[in-house]
Formats: structure tokens, sequence, C-alpha cells
């Protein structure tokens, strides 16, 4: 099952075509979900009274935005339905992040594509985006779209940006899958910044290592240097013209997040490119 967040935007569409794609060459089930948010708060006034008023027009609201999103969802999935795509529709109330983790749980989705517009660094120190919060927190791979999938379906070239650790197993197997799936390219890299600095010569051997422990097929190894871990990893990316970058994430919450951020959170923010993440298991 591959589940689709959806705002009807233009990247949302994108996302849910990236899907449709994906879909059919697998013979999966795309969930399309759209979330209205719904006012958790009562109003009062200043006496502490209950606006009534207030909450009847606050309802009505609701309601005309839960009419218009049964279209425009009815809408979207005709448009996959045209194109053999199953589709299972999903309408609900609340807060967007955490009903798209419940959806999660309810249908045990395998994949989650969802669209982004990215943001300026201003923009990220004042608040995330609820793709940044799925990216940080969901267990299954996210695969993140902010323009159409790649000219005639193909995928060519897929960058993996590894950290070569053996927490990594479960997101090689979805990295080969998906070569396997576009007979592409993976093209393993390793970031050196100065802060974070291996001999090129240790670093292909472990690399070596690691394609051959997670089986992978048809690979180049490379070491790219830049400032940072971001940097390297788009302008590799950029440099060989790649169609996907795939990356394992951390997941940082709290805190920690605050201090070190997200590489991957970074990368979904200001890649050119799809990018496929996924949280590293905690095992």
């Amino acid at each position: 099952r591959i589940l689709v967040p959806t705002d009807f935007e233009k990247p949302a569409t994108w996302a849910s075509e990236a899907a449709g794609i994906l879909a059919k060459k697998i013979k999966a089930e795309v969930i399309l979900l759209h979330i209205v948010e719904q006012p958790t708060a009562e109003s009062f006034n200043a006496e502490g009274q209950v606006e009534g008023s207030e909450l009847w027009e606050d309802k009505i609201y609701i309601l005309k935005l839960i009419e218009r999103a049964k279209r425009q969802l009815s809408a979207a999935a005709g448009a996959l339905q045209e194109d053999g795509v199953k589709v299972k529709q999903q309408l609900r109330l609340g807060n967007p992040f955490h009903g798209i983790r419940q959806v999660i749980t309810d249908y045990a989705v395998d994949l989650i594509v969802m669209g982004t517009s990215g943001h300026s660094r201003f923009e990220e120190l004042l608040v995330g985006s609820t793709t940044e919060k799925v990216v940080r927190f969901s267990n299954c791979p996210v695969l993140t779209v902010h323009k159409p999938w790649p000219a005639g379906n193909k995928l060519e070239n897929i960058v993996y940006a590894t950290s070569l650790v053996d927490s990594e197993r479960q997101f090689s197997e979805v990295v080969r899958k998906t070569q396997e799936m576009f007979g592409a390219t993976v093209h393993l890299v390793r970031i050196n910044t100065p802060m974070n600095f291996q001999p090129d010569h240790k670093v292909r051997f472990l690399m070596e290592e690691f394609a051959h422990k997670n089986k992978l097929q048809r690979y180049t190894l490379n070491v790219f240097s830049d400032l940072s871990e971001e940097d390297g990893i788009n302008h590799f990316s950029n440099m060989i013209n790649a169609d996907l970058i795939a990356m394992a994430t951390h997941g940082r919450t709290g805190f920690a997040h605050v201090l070190a951020g997200s590489i991957a959170e970074d990368v979904v923010n200001h890649a050119a490119r799809p990018v496929l993440t996924q949280v590293l298991s905690k095992v």
C-alpha cells in the first residue's frame, strides 16, 4: 500500500502521479488521504462564556471544507483509476501529521509519497513542515517529490548517500528493489567534510564491503568532498544528473534534533530531485 497525503496543491498532484507510476509497477494500492484541519479549542469571550455563534460559524465552515474536499478527493482518485490504479480514498478531520501516522498504522502502509515545496533557511528555523515530520518519524520509506516524475517514467541513476552502517540493511533492501524496478545504476557516495574526513582508500574498501554485504548490483563507488554533507549530496547528484537521492535518517527528535538537525530533512527541502528516505531501526 502506498499512502499519498494530499492538499490538492501542485506538489501533491505530482506526488499522486509518482505514486501511480510506482503502484502500476509493483501492483500496489494507492491510499489518497486528505485531512481537514479542525479547530481543537472552543471560542470564549472575555467573561469565559462560550461564543455560540462563532461555534456555529466554525461548524458551517468545516462542513463546507469537507464537501469541497470530497469533490477534490474524488477527482484525484478518478485520475489514478483512469490509469488503471487501484485507489482507496480517506478523508479525515484533525491534525495532518497525527492523521497521517494513524492511517499508516490502520492500513500497514509500505511507502509514503509526499509532495513538498521546500523551505528557505529562515522558514526552517521558524516551523517545520508536515513532510519533514513524516520523514523524521515514519518507520516506512518516504518518497518526497517537488516536480513531475522524470520524463518517460525513467529512473536511471540513484545516488545512495550512505553512512556504511549495519543498521542500514533494511533501507539498502529498499534501494535495491527500487533499482531492480527501474533497471537503474546505484551510485554509492560518502561525503567527506572538514569535520568528518576519512581517506579515500579506506572509504572505498568499506563501501565495497557494504555493497557486497547488502547484495547491491550495478553500482559505482564515490567519495565526494564538500563543506557539508547536505551540500555534498546535492552537488554530487547534480554532477551525475541523478534521478533520485536515497538516504537513511536517524530520525533525531527533541533536543538532539535542535542541536544536530537532520541531513535528510535538509536534503528533502533543498534537493532538485526526488528523495527516498527511511528512519534507521533503533535495534
